[in-house]
């Protein structure tokens, strides 16, 4: 007897490791198998990837998913692939490489950002994506291409990305997704290319690189022979196409439960704040920062803040201390004082210090672009101390994220949050009272997979919507919700009120201090 299809295998490609990962129809996550991901830099910002090796390496963690899991080609249902956003990935005759692949990382695009974010056509471009134009994005890479490096476009038939090409390599189908299209080149209102997006990049005439939208939640095609051989499994399984990583994450990590919107943070190196909401409740900012990433749930899109540093900033201020240690003879780890942290945090008393999170060589992106951004204390006094600075800058994450949410519209009525440091109760209760609502952590391993599989899951035929696979997937792993106290909530309603006017304020000092 043949055995049953009873698993989804969820391909999430980041920037760093390549992930493979089964999980059971109902959700529960059986193995993952890994490969470190590999891509090289240059002294002009170019950040790019092999293609070929990205498929192979894709190949790799197929194989070794099977390693873990017994009969993984008999058993497995379907196949869904998501990947790293934006950058280019050109495909040329044969479906072959036209190239390296230039990644969301590569900053040789900045020059042709500056020149189309200050033309008039920018406003209709960002009214229509709801994204703020940034070196990250295809659009503005393609665009930097066309100008100046054309000879690569005409060795290109299609402009993909990371996931596009995956999908590619295992059915023979060259398309992309609707959230890729309407941040980058559409509308998040219709999910579609749009003509006047095309036109404010200056890429009208590269519309024929641009590949078929395809909506993985109904359409899905055969695992081709050449890639099952690749990757050990059974020629005809379906693969479905994935969103973006960034939504796939969020779906996966809770951004929507029991058929409500709500709000997800992944507060890791970066700080990544995503809001679903209905297209009519959208809410785009002046500074024409962040993005709006459609979900595949009919009418329902991810309004999205980033803050260029999170935990980098805690990062910097433990490691000061554990250099001070070691002038004294005492080696600390890093890890051992992130264990600390909450204990510190206990230790500080209440107070009126603010800290702006802007630790990164890069300046802040979310909910404002200033690339001169720089971190800084503000409110010290002599009584203060370690554990007062840490206090701070714990706060100060609450502070961002309350700062790119109140960019997108109103706060949220709930925060889910994931990531590493999620683990820390200071930082949840912080999270909590910067936003006056109730936190929740998702335990969902691998959001991005399961997001993705979900939708595969979804394409079969195993669940009606994406809301009924939503209800046995995500809402599980949410835990009980951590209430914040009205007293921590007016505390950091004032407190914010101020660390917005100090971060207006400062800016100009910024231009000074970069002054060469």
């Amino acid at each position: 007897m043949a055995e049953p299809a009873d698993l989804i295998i969820g391909i999430d490609a980041g920037t760093s490791v390549m992930k493979a990962v089964a999980f059971t129809l109902s959700g529960r996550q059986v193995a993952s198998a890994s490969v470190r991901n590999a891509y090289s830099t240059g002294e002009d910002g170019s950040v790019t990837q092999s293609l070929d090796q990205t498929w192979r390496d894709c190949t790799r963690a197929l194989r070794g998913l099977a390693e873990r899991v017994e009969r993984l080609a008999e058993r497995t249902a379907a196949i869904a692939v998501t990947a790293q956003g934006d950058g280019t990935w050109l495909v040329g005759a044969e479906n072959r490489p036209a190239g390296d692949a230039w990644l969301w990382l590569d900053a040789r695009a900045a020059p042709t950002v500056e020149r189309l974010a200050a033309g008039e056509a920018d406003r209709r471009r960002f009214e229509a994506t709801g994204t703020g134009l940034n070196t990250c994005q295809q659009g503005a890479q393609l665009a930097h291409m066309d100008r100046h490096v054309p000879e690569l476009l005409a060795q290109a038939e299609t402009a993909m990305h990371c996931k596009d090409w995956l999908y590619l390599n295992l059915t023979g189908i060259r398309a992309t997704d609707p959230s890729e299209v309407s941040f980058t080149f559409g509308n998040f209102r219709t999910r579609s290319y749009d003509g006047e997006v095309l036109a404010a990049l200056g890429l009208t005439h590269r519309r024929n690189l641009l590949p078929d939208v395809l909506e993985g939640t109904e359409t899905t095609h055969p695992l081709t022979a050449d890639a099952a051989t690749a990757s050990g499994l059974r020629a005809g399984t379906p693969v479905c196409l994935g969103y973006v990583d960034m939504c796939m994450t969020a779906l996966g990590a809770g951004v929507r439960s029991e058929g409500r919107n709500a709000a997800c943070s992944a507060i890791g190196s970066t700080g990544v704040h995503l809001q679903a909401k209905s297209v009519a409740e959208v809410v785009l900012n002046a500074e024409r920062t962040g993005y709006v990433i459609a979900l595949p749930i009919p009418g329902i899109v991810t309004q999205v803040q980033t803050n260029m540093g999170a935990t980098i900033n805690l990062d910097w201020l433990l490691q000061l201390g554990a250099d001070l240690l070691g002038e004294f003879g005492v080696t600390v780890g890093l890890d051992e004082m992130i264990g600390r942290v909450d204990r510190w945090f206990a230790e500080s008393r209440p107070g009126n210090v603010l800290y702006h999170p802007y630790i990164s060589e890069a300046g802040e992106r979310g909910p404002f672009v200033n690339a001169r951004a720089r971190a800084g204390f503000t409110g010290l006094a002599g009584r203060h101390r370690y554990p007062d600075l840490v206090r701070a800058v714990v706060e100060g994450l609450g502070m961002a994220t309350r700062d790119c949410y109140a960019a997108m519209g109103a706060l949220p009525p709930e925060l889910r949050v994931s990531g590493g440091a999620a683990r820390s109760a200071a930082l949840r209760r912080t999270l909590g009272a910067a936003l006056g609502a109730p936190v929740r952590i998702s335990t969902r391993e691998e959001a991005g997979a399961a997001g993705a599989s979900m939708m595969a899951a979804v394409a079969i035929g195993a669940y009606r919507t994406m809301d009924d696979c939503i209800a046995d997937w995500v809402t599980p792993a949410l835990g009980e919700a951590e209430r914040p106290s009205p007293e921590e909530t007016e505390r950091m309603t004032r407190l914010f009120a101020a660390y917005a006017e100090v971060r207006r304020g400062v800016a100009p000092a910024w231009d000074i201090l970069a002054a060469r």
